[in-house]
């Protein structure tokens, strides 16, 4: 059956029309949608075949033509009416990807609320959030305010924003964070490009946390790289935003910042890189600071200065397109690219100081928990001349004598050390050897031997026997191999013979050595053996030449002292230096017949190397076996310094302590005593003093006591003579003065030794008065003089007693008859070859020959004996009576 509409039924048909026929249209033609009302229930013809509308009748179509304007319909195959036409499909599609996005944004917004409320619930309480304090710094300041350096854990103290010039922080902000000034802590629009160039790179491209940011996780977490890590980053930024200025989050950064090579904050990488305070950085260097930030071990300037000078031009450019400078400055600023290296600060010796000074600081204030500014006695000239003058004796004669490393140490005889060098290069290595490297001091330790039989009783012109000898299976030889047979005490000090210092050793004892050695100045424990005297117990160049400080100050000890006041950033005082030290360690005979051995060293001995134009000054050499440490100390009425050469690993040299040693000594101290006037050493005289001293009874041995104070009564005596001397006190100055017995007015040759212009205080014999509280003080020994006898120390004359040498020499008689030529009282002896009695002068000839007794060699009294035979067997000695002198013995004449 065909299927036929009627035109009635189409869209947009006239109305009323219904009545017309209906066009048919032919079997299996196209069938038109109809889109206005329902014509009921349709069966598809070509599934069924039937017809629409029910029954099967119906009006055939009709051939007349439609009216004008209605459409002819179409016969033949039915076709699907083609739909109503579109707006547009792209703004359909465009609405749907709003609406889409609009979803997953709200979805996304969710998630990273979510996200954000889950690691913000691992945070403590916004309430306890607080800037952590930064680790406090140690300003080391020299003796004239200088910077000598920072110390503690950031390496530099902390600035303030507006103390920097305005390049500084521009520098930063340009490089680190362009929209640091405009963003909340979080940089939106920085996150969205760097996810864009991160998509097109299809990796990671750099990063997007802002200045905030990177103060939040320094200062609250760790470096790990998680998404917790970032979302608590970016709430603690957002926090730090709502807390603080602008300016104070930048400074917070600019402080705590690494900056590499130990530097943390913009101070501390100044310092470190250029020597200079970030106040005074230039332009190019600022640049140069803010491009080592993204990686600091691979663009600091002495790493590799190339790649700094490429982040210097990156910073340059960037603050030139953020306007924070023209492009002429940032031109003028920048290095060049072909320069090969960046000039850069190198850590001096003065870094060895600092590091000591860092070390004592606990023990002087305690913990440290804020700045500290130190100020210490380090002279920068004198540091700066030995730092230069010891590297260049290593480098000019290291090569030839087999040695790397060098030492010095340099003080004023009061312990106020001025100079310090602990190596050749602190950079290459931060090792002191001047304080922490203990070696053997060789010969330079042989003083503190002789000073032990000088308070025995023995004198510089005592003789000895330089021969080979053994005990206790010890037998010290002389480094030449060449022996003196007899010789004086000076004469072995100063040419350093081994078996000379052996016998005193063991003749005095190896624990009164250490005594002594410990009073004067040494610390570092030692085991009382023979070899000690020749200087095989390991001690510091610090302690060796603050041992020396005695001979130069007239006695008194000292404790090396570099820190003279420590105080905070507000100026309180947390420590200041006080003048308190050990007080008098050497009695002033036995310090003037040192200073007479010491000094005799540096003329003819061993020490001769030396010198120092004008000046009188004493010392001593020192090598150690294999000459694997030379050493020289030495030291003036100013001054004492010690040096030191060798290497690290203990090997073997060709040096010894009267060549470079000796050269570098000399050469400092000329330059450190520059513009003074030369002063005598102290000879142990103290003609033309006063010295206070308590009565003592003789019956008693006890001080007299005053019956109308109840305190020790006291006298005052000639501390050249011994004599008493009548003394008053000068009521307008209240100081005690000499009154001159035949006139009965004031003695002014005669002053008080102690008196208010003089660092030392008096110098007592036999019981003494402390002159810091007036009261007694047992003396640690007995007084002798010159000749070695006791004196009294009520007469001040020598007591009648038997030499205090030990050795049973006759007792000396106070009416024995005077040696013309020494003005001395002679001494009664025994003639060996007829056993009577003789008078012979007290003290050697001046040739230092034995006397000649009725044709007979005799030694003088104060002669020193070898050691007890050992197992029976008398130690070689060579001949004793042989005319050839020292010197011709030890060069081959």
């Amino acid at each position: 059956m065909d299927f036929r509409i009627s035109a009635d039924d189409r869209v947009g048909a006239q109305p009323k029309r219904t009545a017309k026929p209906q066009a048919q249209t032919k079997k299996g033609a196209r069938v038109e949608p109809s889109l206005g009302q329902s014509v009921g229930s349709f069966v598809d013809d070509e599934r069924s075949g039937g017809q629409i509308g029910g029954g099967g009748g119906g009006k055939p179509p009709s051939n007349k033509k439609p009216p004008r304007g209605e459409k002819q319909p179409r016969r033949g195959k039915a076709e699907t009416a083609k739909p109503k036409k579109r707006r547009s499909r792209s703004g359909g599609f465009l609405m749907g990807l709003l609406w889409w996005g609009f979803v997953a944004c709200l979805w996304g917004g969710l998630a990273v609320i979510a996200v954000v409320v889950y690691y913000g619930a691992q945070l403590p309480s916004s309430t306890s959030w607080a800037i952590p304090d930064r680790p406090p710094n140690i300003r080391i300041l020299a003796a004239d305010g200088s910077l000598i350096s920072n110390r503690g854990q950031t390496g530099g103290e902390a600035v303030t924003f507006r103390e920097l010039p305005a390049y500084v922080p521009a520098a930063f902000i340009a490089s680190e964070d362009r929209r640091f000034m405009t963003h909340f802590g979080v940089d939106p629009i920085g996150l969205l490009s760097v996810a864009i160039e991160s998509i097109e790179a299809r990796g990671v491209t750099r990063g997007a946390s802002t200045l905030t940011q990177q103060v939040a996780k320094n200062l609250f977490l760790t470096p790990d790289q998680t998404l917790g890590r970032k979302v608590q980053e970016a709430i603690l930024a957002v926090w730090l935003e709502q807390n603080y200025t602008k300016e104070e989050i930048l400074e917070l950064y600019m402080n705590r910042v690494y900056f590499g090579a130990g530097a943390t904050g913009i101070e501390a990488a100044a310092q470190t890189y250029f020597g200079v305070s970030a106040r005074n950085l230039s332009l190019g260097q600022a640049a140069m600071l803010v491009g080592i930030l993204p990686a600091p071990s691979a663009y600091n300037p002495k790493a590799n200065p190339q790649r700094a000078i490429e982040r210097q031009r990156i910073v340059l450019n960037l603050m030139a397109q953020e306007g924070y400078i023209t492009r002429e400055e940032a031109d003028a600023a920048q290095i060049d690219s072909s320069q090969e290296t960046v000039r850069t600060v190198v850590a001096g010796s003065e870094s060895y100081v600092a590091d000591w000074v860092e070390s004592l600081m606990t023990s002087y204030i305690g913990d440290i928990k804020d700045d500290v500014v130190v100020q210490t006695t380090i002279d920068w000239k004198m540091q700066k001349d030995a730092e230069f003058i010891v590297k260049e004796a290593v480098a000019n004669e290291g090569k030839k004598r087999g040695f790397s490393q060098g030492a010095l140490v340099s003080m004023d005889v009061d312990g106020t050390v001025r100079a310090m060098v602990g190596g050749v290069d602190y950079q290459a290595s931060q090792y002191n050897r001047a304080v922490t490297a203990k070696r053997q001091p060789g010969s330079t330790f042989k003083p503190f031997v002789y000073m032990a039989a000088m308070e025995k009783g023995y004198t510089p012109d005592t003789l000895a026997e330089d021969a080979q000898f053994e005990y206790n299976g010890w037998s010290p030889r002389n480094a030449s191999g060449k022996y003196a047979g007899t010789v004086t005490l000076r004469q072995g000090l100063a040419y350093s013979l081994n078996t000379i210092a052996g016998r005193l050793a063991i003749d005095v004892t190896p624990e009164k050595v250490i005594e002594v050695a410990t009073r004067m100045g040494i610390s570092s424990p030692m085991t009382p053996v023979p070899s000690i005297a020749l200087g095989t117990q390991e001690v510091n160049l610090l302690e060796l030449t603050s041992a020396y400080a005695p001979f130069a100050n007239g006695g008194m000890g000292v404790i090396p002292n570099v820190i003279t006041k420590i105080t905070g950033k507000d100026g309180t005082v947390l420590y200041e230096a006080s003048d308190a030290g050990p007080g008098r360690v050497v009695d002033p005979n036995v310090l003037g017949e040192m200073n007479d051995m010491l000094e005799t060293a540096v003329e003819v001995g061993t020490g001769r190397g030396a010198n120092l134009g004008g000046w009188e000054f004493g010392g001593k050499t020192g090598t150690s076996q294999n000459a694997r440490d030379a050493l020289f100390v030495g030291y003036t009425s100013a001054m004492v310094t010690g040096v030191w050469l060798g290497n690290d690993n203990d090997t073997k040299t060709t040096l010894s302590g009267g060549n470079v040693p000796a050269q570098i000594w000399s050469e400092y101290m000329t330059k450190a005593h520059a513009g003074r006037s030369p002063q005598a050493i102290p000879g142990g005289s103290y003609q033309g003093q006063m010295v206070a001293q308590q009565v003592i009874d003789p019956a008693t041995g006890q001080p007299v006591i005053d019956p109308t104070t109840g305190q020790p009564q006291v006298q005052y005596v000639d501390g050249g003579t011994g004599q008493p001397v009548q003394t008053m006190t000068d009521p307008a100055t209240g100081q005690v003065v000499a009154i001159d017995p035949a006139t009965g007015q004031p003695n002014p040759a005669l002053t008080l030794n102690g008196g208010a212009a003089t660092m030392n205080p008096p110098i007592q014999t036999g019981t003494m008065t402390d002159p810091a509280t007036g009261l007694p003080v047992e003396a640690t020994q007995p007084q002798y003089d010159a000749q070695g006898n006791q004196i009294d120390p009520v007469t001040g004359l020598p007591l009648q007693t038997t030499q205090p040498n030990g050795f049973g020499a006759a007792p000396v008689d106070n009416s024995a008859p005077i040696d013309p030529q020494t003005g001395l009282p002679m001494v009664l002896v025994v003639d060996p070859a007829t056993g009577q009695q003789v008078w012979v002068p007290s003290a050697p000839a001046a040739n230092n020959q034995p006397q000649q007794i009725q044709g007979q060699q005799v030694q003088p009294v104060d002669q020193f004996a070898p050691p007890a035979p050992v197992g029976g067997q008398e130690p070689a000695y060579q001949n004793e009576r042989s005319q050839r002198t020292l010197m011709d013995l030890l060069f081959g004449n």
